[in-house]
């Protein structure tokens, strides 16, 4: 396997380089301290002299000890390739497994992975943080950024094709009646047709009260060319009447006779469309009919085009009722999630399990991940970065080490004079 550099040099680096030098001139010193009273005190073993000298040969005994240790992690003492030393360099392979199983082991598990969350307290703190003007504005430029990316990157050639060769082949394929009987058979259920009713007959009213002369010149168009013209006037002002009173009517009347006609009839149709095999087949005839056309894609193409300028419009005016309501879509999410205990329990409770899925699923992959990168260090780089990263903390036990030793002689000494 080829190793590779797995860190680029970052500007952090020179401060540890720094601080690593530093401290290796700190803990030399000590020793060349003790060396140096050592030197003095030779031949002055008696009295306070005696701890004196024995604390500084003590002293540099645990500065070499730990110095040899210290520095064996990393590389050969003196370049001398004595048996288990330059640890790292040696053992980066099995240093790197390791650390696959510790995080395995104690990170990547789904018990960790929902404690951690849960502890996180991720729905209220959500909450929280959307409930602040410049985070929801945050947010909302940040959705915009990525919606007019994704929208721009869109060519409306790839659209109509995408339509035309798999949208609209599936659709043909899949057979909708009986979906459509069941949504319409929901629809009829609920009254939800009633408000488009209601739209439809207002607009028709409105329209034949405004235009009297456009229905007349309609009418005349179909009358028979041998009735007299005050016969024809006549009877086409009484249609025009009675057509006005019949749909004011059905619009002030829910239980209107019509209405209740109409409603029975969407609901048949529900019903054969989801039972009667003759109603689905000319269903699907006629939606084949329609899909299959030409001007289907080019239709869907241009209003695409049309929609898609519409948003990017909305998504670039941060005035525009797109981002009004977004702010406050958010602001209702913030309210709920820091208000509705239920609400919040539910959502950190699909958080844990989709946590919990994927750790299952790919927490030992994940955690493969570390060796398999290990794997490809380089092994000289990989010993002296890790250096760079702990060796500062590590000249402490140099240091520790020489003023222990010191002590430990002090200690002994006194113990040989009492003896």
């Amino acid at each position: 396997m080829t190793s590779v550099s797995f860190l680029e040099p970052s500007a952090a680096d020179e401060a540890r380089r720094a601080g690593l030098r530093q401290m290796r001139i700190v803990a030399t010193s000590l020793l060349g301290i003790a060396f140096v009273i050592f030197l003095l005190t030779n031949g002055h073993q008696d009295g306070a002299w005696g701890y004196v000298h024995t604390a500084s040969e003590a002293a540099m005994v645990g500065a070499l000890a730990d110095w040899f240790a210290v520095t064996a992690l990393f590389k050969h003492p003196l370049g001398v390739p004595i048996p288990h030393t330059a640890l790292v360099k040696k053992r980066k392979d099995e240093l790197g497994r390791s650390l696959e199983e510790f995080v395995g082991d104690n990170f990547l598990t789904e018990e960790i992975a929902r404690e951690r969350l849960a502890a996180a307290n991720v729905g209220l703190r959500l909450g929280a943080w959307l409930g602040e003007p410049e985070h929801r504005q945050r947010t909302l430029t940040e959705g915009a950024r990525i919606a007019t990316a994704a929208l721009t990157r869109m060519r409306d050639e790839d659209v109509r094709e995408f339509v035309e060769q798999v949208f609209l082949p599936r659709l043909i394929k899949e057979p909708v009646s009986p979906i459509a009987g069941r949504f319409l058979a929901g629809i009829v259920e609920d009254g939800a047709h009633h408000g488009l009713v209601d739209l439809g007959l207002s607009e028709l009213h409105d329209w034949l009260v405004a235009n009297p002369q456009v229905f007349s010149t309609l009418m005349n168009e179909r009358v028979p060319w041998w009735t007299p013209p005050w016969v024809d006037e006549r009877v086409i002002n009484w249609t025009y009447n009675q057509a006005v009173a019949w749909v004011r009517d059905m619009r002030a009347d829910p239980n209107h006779r019509a209405r209740l006609a109409l409603d029975g009839l969407l609901t048949t149709l529900a019903q054969d469309l989801h039972d009667n095999p003759e109603v689905q087949a000319r269903a699907e005839a006629l939606k084949e009919r329609v899909l299959t056309h030409p001007q289907v894609g080019t239709t869907v193409s241009s209003l695409w085009s049309s929609v898609r300028t519409s948003l990017l419009g909305a998504l670039e005016d941060p005035d525009s009722s797109v981002w009004e309501r977004g702010d406050a879509w958010l602001v209702e999410i913030a309210n709920t999630l820091t208000t509705d205990d239920e609400v919040r329990a539910r959502l950190e409770g699909h958080l844990a399990d989709i946590v919990a899925f994927f750790v299952n699923t790919y927490g030992d992959e994940l955690a493969t991940v570390i060796s398999h990168t290990v794997d490809r260090w380089d092994a000289d780089e990989a010993s002296r970065r890790i250096e760079l990263f702990v060796g500062r903390d590590l000249q402490f036990i140099r240091i520790n080490g020489t003023i222990v030793g010191a002590l430990a002689g002090v200690i002994i000494h006194a113990i040989g004079q009492l003896l």
